[in-house]
């Protein structure tokens, strides 16, 4: 993304997956690169690199900062990058911001702190991410993190006065409740602020409500159909893209929403990119699990082309 321009956020990004060495366990940059190269052969719009299905509770700062370089020097310049950099303090928080945006992001998404959960009232948290956006080079995303995660759940209102800062400019949703969309749309609008959706299984819906865009973890081993929806709606071909949200939603339901990202790794493996094994103590997908999988990304038509 040039200098200066306001990050766009209309459009369909991947939450990119982390891919680590099998014997040393190290992040593989190499690897890496060559599943962003395979992902933008499609017109997505842009990466989330360590969200949760990035393993980011997993990395360290150094890892984080790699990780964002090496995508700024394959990442097109017309995409866009956004990296996950919400931990439990504000000091930290705004320490790996600070080092996103100067590794090349173009944009964060901070999760809430969420360890003390009893202490963060909806006035403690709006001054974590107010200081957090008035720290930033770079706008801020806040992040809903999915409710069956350690987490907290967001009050509408919180993000609705949140809208209001001129670098907050955007929330990723990963409820994967259409209502609940719906109520941010509502709060947000008026403002210079856009809500995207985590869930694959919403998008369409989500963008006929008002939702600017998402970033799905389906569209890791569907993606060209996940931009397609964006991009279909957006040009006004509402059948197109129902057709788009029709194939890739059992997919979201069964990969991403019931096994995660040793599944989503899993899935990866099988269409001849680097998926690998989630980093300890997260397990990998049982080879059962490996053959669920596979039925489900056949079924979907998305191992057309792939060797067996």
């Amino acid at each position: 993304m040039a200098d200066g321009e306001r990050v766009n956020l209309r459009g369909s990004f991947l939450p990119v997956t982390t891919p680590f060495d099998p014997v040393t366990g190290d992040v593989d940059v190499v690897a890496f690169r060559a599943n962003l190269r395979r992902w933008f052969e499609y017109p997505v719009h842009g990466i989330l690199i360590a969200g949760s299905t990035g393993e980011s509770v997993f990395l360290d700062e150094a890892e984080r900062v790699t990780l964002v370089e090496a995508a700024a020097d394959v990442v097109p310049p017309d995409r866009v990058i956004i990296a996950g950099t919400g931990t439990e303090s504000t000091r930290h928080t705004i320490r790996l911001t600070e080092q996103a945006a100067a590794a090349g992001a173009d944009a964060v998404l901070v999760s809430p702190p969420a360890y003390y959960k009893g202490a963060m009232s909806p006035a403690v948290l709006a001054t974590h991410f107010r200081a957090v956006a008035d720290a930033s080079p770079v706008p801020v995303l806040v992040y809903q993190v999915p409710l069956r995660l350690s987490t907290l759940d967001l009050p509408s209102g919180l993000i609705g006065e949140l809208a209001q800062h001129p670098n907050i400019v955007g929330i990723k949703d990963s409820r994967g409740k259409l209502d609940l969309v719906g109520e941010l749309v509502e709060h947000t609008a008026g403002e210079d602020f856009d809500v995207l959706v985590g869930s694959g299984a919403l998008l369409y819906p989500s963008l006929e409500i008002g939702a600017a865009g998402g970033i799905m973890a389906v569209g890791l081993v569907a993606p060209a159909h996940a931009a397609e929806i964006s991009i279909a709606f957006a040009e006004g071909r509402s059948a197109d893209a129902g057709r788009a949200q029709e194939l890739i939603a059992p997919v979201h339901n069964d990969i991403v929403g019931g096994m995660g990202v040793s599944g989503i790794k899993a899935a990866l493996d099988l269409q001849g990119m680097h998926g690998g094994l989630p980093r300890a103590p997260l397990p990998p997908a049982a080879d059962a699990r490996v053959e669920e999988v596979r039925a489900i990304l056949e079924k979907a038509g998305l191992l057309e082309g792939v060797a067996a």
